[in-house]
């Protein structure tokens, strides 16, 4: 529930972040650990339903457990099987010794994150829509829906793809997907136990997939925003072609994702952005949960600092977030050019799919091997960077 104004709400607080996701949640708590008077405002009632695959890769899982959440009770399915399905209709099939993914449903992650940020001594409010920015020499003004106002001396925008905040900032994208995704009940939840489908679809740059979440299947495409009328065509044949139908599904729709430009802005004087809502997303598989849960981290931490953390805050992320996007980038572009080459490689299981499952698995990155020589080399000769 919404919680009242207080005096804090009045005089001010240090931090003030802007959506609960998971890049709002871990902004919250990094700030309240770092000693900031931490409001966290959330447009909806937790938990609340967030579309979204909701998988954990390593490097998420790491820093949701090191966040004090346990995994295991959130995560629906382990996956320890992954099927690709290659143009044509060509499937393969690789068990894995370790679980590769953690099947999560976002209102459950959402809401446990942000219960460990209040553990952590930040203060919720839902029911708080933003409505607007103001920035002045001594803090910040967020306007609410109502025509309430709170004060921070920092803001963290974590408020996803339409951010306010964001708008504020001057955040530019350079790459805009949709992603068309259902949750539909499970035919034969025995049969899809433990089992990631990757479907490489008809358009060019984008795939699908089927997530395994017990008793539900969670089934999408995603792809360059510009190819809609494909992406909606990929969707229609792979639901179909599962015994699957749109009416029946639980959740179905779509949402956008956008990818930064390298020199897009990520701070003012006293406002910052994290995860959706500053772009932070890997290109190519479009994986963003690990970005927001780092991005955020450090913007709740930089903010805890003030206007010196906030200054300091854009070159520590792109440092680390930085060459995973240009990796990505790269790979994307190679990937839509020469789509037969990557499914020739991935074919080459198992060593071709080893190294992807190391990548899932946080062991490696794609930036760590865009540096490798002969892998730079591939990827230019496919058409990348």
């Amino acid at each position: 529930m919404s919680t009242p104004a207080g005096p804090d709400d009045r005089d001010g607080w240090d931090v003030v972040v802007v959506g609960a996701g998971p890049a709002g949640a871990s902004a919250a708590r990094a700030a309240a650990l770092g000693g900031a008077r931490t409001l966290l405002l959330e447009r909806a009632e937790l938990p609340r339903y967030k579309r979204c695959g909701g998988g954990l890769i390593g490097i998420s899982r790491g820093i949701v457990e090191a966040a004090g959440v346990p995994v295991a009770p959130l995560a629906r399915d382990d996956v320890t099987v992954a099927a690709l399905r290659l143009r044509g209709g060509r499937e393969l099939r690789h068990r894995l010794a370790d679980p590769l993914i953690a099947m999560t449903r976002r209102a459950d992650l959402d809401h446990a994150l942000v219960r460990a940020a209040e553990r952590a001594g930040a203060t919720l409010r839902t029911g708080a829509l933003v409505t607007g920015v103001t920035e002045d020499a001594d803090g910040v003004t967020v306007a609410l829906r109502g025509g309430e106002a709170v004060r921070g001396r920092v803001v963290v925008g974590a408020d996803g793809v339409a951010s306010r905040v964001a708008a504020h900032v001057g955040v530019r994208a350079v790459q805009q997907d949709l992603g068309l995704e259902g949750e539909f009940p499970a035919p034969d939840p025995a049969a899809w136990r433990g089992t990631v489908l990757l479907d490489f679809t008809e358009t060019p740059g984008s795939y699908g997939w089927v997530f395994p979440k017990g008793d539900v299947l969670t089934v999408g495409v995603i792809g360059d925003r510009a190819a809609s009328d494909g992406l909606r065509r990929d969707y229609d044949r792979l639901v179909t072609g599962l015994g699957l139908d749109r009416a029946t599904a639980l959740h179905d729709g779509g949402h956008q994702t956008r990818v930064r430009a390298e020199d897009s802005p990520l701070a003012t004087d006293r406002v910052l952005v994290a995860g959706d809502a500053a772009g932070w997303l890997e290109p190519w598989t479009r994986e963003g949960i690990s970005f927001a849960l780092r991005s955020g981290g450090a913007a709740g931490a930089a903010a805890a600092r003030g206007t010196a953390g906030v200054r300091a805050y854009p070159a520590q992320v792109t440092r680390v977030l930085g060459p995973e996007v240009a990796a990505g980038r790269d790979f994307l572009a190679a990937f839509t050019r020469h789509p037969g080459s990557f499914h020739a490689a991935m074919g080459a299981l198992p060593k071709g799919f080893g190294l992807f499952a190391r990548v899932i698995a946080g062991t490696t990155s794609l930036a760590e091997q865009r540096r490798r020589p002969a892998m730079r080399a591939a990827v230019r000769v496919l058409g990348g960077a």
